[in-house]
């Protein structure tokens, strides 16, 4: 984050805001980064992030491209609100008199917005990545029915509702959390690459010892930390995509738990498929937090708030 002091209120809201219009803005490429994580061999109908669009849009029209965005522009508010607060709470709680902050106190302060943000992010991602993947099914079941099964019947795909009363129906609060434990290893990573990248890079571009960097620095710092840390941890996003996914074809492998995962994956389609969908994970990164950026740059909350009535 940018230097200047923002009151908690503010950071709320421009966590909030920036994970709006970042979502709005990337959202086809996260749902394209899910489907290609999620199809292991012998059931790949898409090869390549375009290729997967194209086919999205011609089976299920422009909007199935958005598929599980409600759930997402809905807690990525939360989400974000607590991962760029957080972070700045740690960082002030770590500097001493205002002192620069050395790299070990940044990952740490990084380290503590992660794990905070799993709170939501997890359930936000187990209902996501199943209203995602509902279509990359729905699609196999029609060009590659060897892959799903005989006698399989056409479902019409669940909303985030359903899904929703289905898991604290099945399982309790703990169906909301599944994966968690491979959230926390893809998100305190991040957020401990992510953080004091953003914060060196960003002070690369200062005006002077005591100027803030210009708005176009910060975006660019954003987007460059956010893109490195996404492709650095994305062998830790595919694990935790083909955990909380639900649904599959018949052919496809079933998960215990990371361990499970992991050793599967090396065993049936080798290391490389770590690295599914990375450009598509880094494409979604960038600007999501390169625009988080300019939010907080141009003090977007503490504006609001300007215009909000004063507590009794």
């Amino acid at each position: 984050m940018a230097d200047k002091q923002i009151s908690l209120p503010a950071k709320l809201i421009n966590g909030g805001i920036a994970g709006l219009i970042g979502v709005s803005c990337v959202f086809p490429i996260d749902l394209a980064k899910t489907r290609l994580q999620n199809q292991q061999n012998g059931s790949r109908l898409y090869t390549s992030m375009s290729d997967c669009l194209i086919k999205t849009i011609r089976s299920e029209g422009y909007f199935g491209m958005y598929r599980g965005s409600a759930v997402n522009l809905t807690l990525v508010t939360p989400e974000k609100a607590i991962k760029l607060a957080a972070n700045d709470f740690f960082r002030q709680y770590l500097s001493k008199d205002g002192q620069k902050l050395t790299l070990i106190k940044e990952m740490l302060a990084g380290c503590g917005a992660g794990t905070c943000q799993v709170i939501v992010t997890t359930p936000m991602e187990m209902l996501k990545i199943q209203l995602q993947d509902a279509g990359r099914i729905e699609a196999q079941r029609k060009l590659m029915p060897e892959t799903v099964g005989p006698g399989t019947v056409p479902t019409k795909s669940p909303t985030a509702m359903q899904l929703t009363r289905e898991l604290l129906k099945e399982k309790g609060i703990a169906g909301l959390y599944k994966g968690l434990g491979a959230t926390l290893l893809r998100d305190v990573p991040f957020s401990i690459i992510y953080f004091p990248l953003f914060a060196n890079l960003n002070t690369l571009g200062k005006r002077g010892a005591e100027g803030p960097a210009p708005f176009y620095v910060s975006f660019l710092a954003g987007c460059l930390a956010g893109s490195t840390a996404a492709v650095a941890v994305n062998p830790v996003d595919v694990i935790k995509t083909r955990i909380q996914s639900m649904n599959r074809g018949s052919t496809e492998e079933t998960y215990s738990g990371v361990t499970d995962c992991i050793s599967k994956i090396m065993k049936n389609e080798g290391p490389s498929a770590f690295l599914k969908g990375a450009y598509c994970r880094a494409l979604v990164i960038a600007p999501l937090f390169g625009i988080a950026q300019v939010v907080y740059f141009f003090g977007v909350g503490e504006y609001i708030l300007g215009f909000l009535p004063a507590p009794p």
